[in-house]
């Protein structure tokens, strides 16, 4: 009955490899941990460009440090403005230096690996080199750069090359618990990736699907997201969700593709596949697996026979046997020309032994008794050799089915006298690969206790550390909140001061409009006095078209009369029927022109309205309204530069001296305060808007009717 058992559990336990069979990924691609600093300083260098001509991409962080996916012979790119580019073909997964000089006439960038920057890092450098080979000595390695570590970047490294060597070991528990202790030391998507693998390995689903979830997808690199959405689709299968499996495995594959990462394009090729197969979808299977099988051709030859072998179990478990038979043949001849350079355990799927085995189980299937004695016979033989007796155990056990069924029973009970001997053998074996299993653990958990350890005395010693500064604390507390009221004082004089400015600008919108107020009266009453004088005269039909003409220009100042800022093209319009108006009714004392220059970008600027008509009103009321002689009154607007423009308006009346000598002393009262209600509205703007607008005013000849000219310089915003 003892054997009996131990025959289940042993047949069960090479099913379950079988059905399992997944291969290493870091046979194809590695990390790359490196840091970029200045070669004399030693300071680091943040946001330096890292990139594989593969397609992975990222940036040194603030420490300079940096960590990017990749195989061996890609070539990485290192490149920042401020040194010489420098490429690396990477060789292993050494950890690379890159010392960079300032910026000369030399050559920027010169790299180096395994350069000492500081003894922590050596020591996790020889934790990783013998991280698959002795774990007790990695793990001892790690210890001693704890020691030696300060600060929690260098604590977090530490925890996740032990967790790695736990993964590797599969010794699942305890990896998971070391990568979350590097994650509360520093955060990294790739450690996120691990810990939520390292679920999946322990057959904690939930928490594996939970860990995935809680990663920002956003914040992955392509590699990463790669990953993300297989080990997504890898939680969905296992827990039977094929249909949202199958959907994250082609998420990932889509990244991928795009972005040319080869091995993973061959892999969910592959899973998809089958996933396919356990939901019963058989031609989307196939096609996937012939997808795979193609890709992983054109790649390593232990990939191409890897994905030969998966196909054939496909083909098995749908009884297609011819098929799997050609595939473990084509495997065969392989992985004979594999192992000339490859070493190959008894744990790898790739061995003679058990292709032979499940060749021979194929035959058996199709009831050709014939061709399978030969293969069953070859697997006992190569697995004889190979020490393999799990696998010889099961090709005996095969091999006394197929003479039994054949109907040679003297074979049959030979070969089942040979297959008790060899479950009594395994039996053996098996106890003291337990023993030394035990052995193998206890040494592990005595190492992680004495990890545990050192970290609760680092705790402590912090603890000390931490109550020796609680006095220094509150004496700086008395500090900082004196600090802290000065910094109030200054926040509410900030604010006064932000007021009181608030208020002034009301004050002075408040004081234009009052000042705009007083100006659209005068204008009106001037225009109004001349449509008086018409129809005093009896000119009733003049009266009516000045009327028109008045009518339309009120209606723009009256638009425009809200506003601090009008288009100067607007203003031009208003001068044009302004003047004309001025024109019509003294036509026989001046002529007029306004002149634009071809260079003058008219919307670009802006300029207060009716700044300019006051002016205007002058030259004609007050200079040539008096002259004998017919005057000119010209309005030119030239560009002095790309931000200024300069409007001048000149007549040959007759001057500012001559013209106020003639005035009565209710008409001085009346220009002086509309002259002074300008200049307010000039100062009100240039204080508001930083001396936008300058006035300058002087006459325009030195002997005869002098005339006057008014220069009004305009700013753009």
């Amino acid at each position: 009955m003892l054997v009996l058992s131990f025959l289940f559990f042993t047949g069960g336990l090479l099913a379950q490899q079988n059905a399992e069979l997944e291969r290493d990924e870091e046979d194809a691609s590695f990390v790359v941990k490196g840091s970029v600093v200045e070669s004399e300083t030693r300071k680091p260098i943040t946001n330096v460009q890292i990139s594989v001509n593969g397609g992975a991409y990222t940036t040194t962080n603030l420490s300079g440090d940096f960590r990017i996916q990749a195989k061996k012979g890609d070539e990485l790119t290192i490149a920042h403005k401020g040194i010489k580019t420098v490429y690396y073909t990477i060789k292993d997964d050494e950890r690379i230096t890159v010392e960079v000089n300032p910026e000369t006439n030399q050559d920027k960038g010169v790299y180096k690996r395994k350069t000492a920057i500081m003894p922590f890092h050596s020591i996790i450098d020889s934790a990783d080199t013998y991280l698959k080979t002795d774990a007790e000595k990695s793990i001892q390695f790690i210890t001693e750069a704890l020691s030696q570590s300060n600060s929690t970047k260098q604590n977090a490294e530490a925890y996740e090359i032990l967790a790695d060597v736990y993964m590797h070991w599969k010794q699942y528990d305890l990896a998971i618990s070391n990568y979350k202790i590097s994650l509360q030391n520093n955060t990294l998507n790739e450690v996120h990736l691990k810990l939520a693998k390292a679920y999946f390995k322990n057959k904690d689903y939930q928490e594996s699907l939970q860990a995935y979830q809680s990663i920002n997808d956003k914040s992955l690199s392509n590699y990463q997201k790669t990953l993300y959405y297989e080990g997504l689709g890898d939680v969905y299968k296992k827990i039977v969700q094929l249909d949202t499996a199958i959907s994250n495995y082609k998420k990932g594959l889509a990244i991928a593709e795009k972005h040319l990462i080869k091995p993973k394009i061959t892999d969910l090729n592959s899973k998809i596949g089958e996933a396919y197969n356990e939901s019963g979808k058989l031609t989307e299977a196939n096609t996937y697996f012939k997808n795979s099988l193609d890709l992983a051709s054109q790649e390593n030859k232990k990939r191409a026979v890897e994905e030969k072998v998966k196909v054939a179990d496909f083909q098995n478990d749908n009884m297609a046997y011819e098929d799997e038979i050609q595939l473990r043949k084509e495997a065969i001849e392989e992985i004979s020309e594999l192992q000339t350079d490859t070493i190959l355990d008894n744990e790898s799927a790739l061995t003679l032994q058990k292709q032979n085995y499940k060749i021979g189980n194929a035959y058996y299937q199709q009831k050709d008794y014939v061709n399978a004695v030969p293969y069953l016979e070859k697997s006992i033989a190569e697995a004889e050799s190979k020490e393999d007796l799990l696998v010889k155990k099961d090709a005996v056990r095969k091999l006394s089915e197929t003479y039994r069924d054949a109907g040679n029973f003297v074979d049959a009970l030979e070969a089942y006298k040979t297959y008790q001997e060899t479950v009594d053998a395994l039996y053996v074996k098996m106890e003291q690969e337990i023993t030394q299993a035990a052995r193998f653990n206890k040494n592990i958990t005595e190492k992680q206790n004495r990890i545990t350890s050192l970290e609760s005395d680092r705790a402590l010693t912090q603890s000390n550390y931490q109550l020796s500064i609680e006095q220094s604390k509150r004496q700086k507390l008395i500090i900082y909140s004196l600090f802290g009221g000065v910094v109030l004082l200054l926040v509410a004089a900030y604010l006064m001061y932000k007021y009181i400015k608030q208020q002034k600008f009301a004050n002075n919108l408040l004081a234009l409009k009052s000042l705009r107020s007083q100006m659209n009266p005068h204008f009106i009453f001037n225009a109004l006095n001349s449509v008086n004088s018409f129809i005093a005269s009896n000119d009733e039909r003049t009266a009516n078209r000045y009327l028109s003409d008045f009518s339309q220009l009120m209606r723009a100042v009256l638009e425009n009369s809200e506003q601090d800022f009008i288009p100067l093209q607007k203003e031009i319009d208003l001068l044009e029927l302004y003047t004309q108006l001025e024109h019509f009714r003294f036509k026989d004392k001046f002529d007029y022109s306004i002149t634009v220059d071809e260079n003058v970008a008219v919307n670009a600027f802006q300029i207060p309205p009716m700044l300019l008509q006051p002016y205007i009103e002058n030259a004609v009321w007050h200079g040539l309204r008096y002259k004998e002689e017919k005057g000119k009154l010209e309005i030119n607007i030239s560009q002095r530069s790309t931000d200024e423009i300069i409007i001048a308006i000149i007549d040959d009346g007759i001057g500012r001296e001559k013209s106020k000598s003639l005035k009565t002393e209710n008409q001085k009262k009346q220009n002086s305060q509309g002259m002074n209600n300008i200049k307010k509205r000039v100062a009100i703007l240039n204080e508001m808007y930083k001396d936008k607008v300058d006035v300058f005013i002087a006459d325009y000849q030195a002997e005869g009717d002098k005339g006057t000219r008014v220069e009004v310089t305009l700013k753009k915003d």
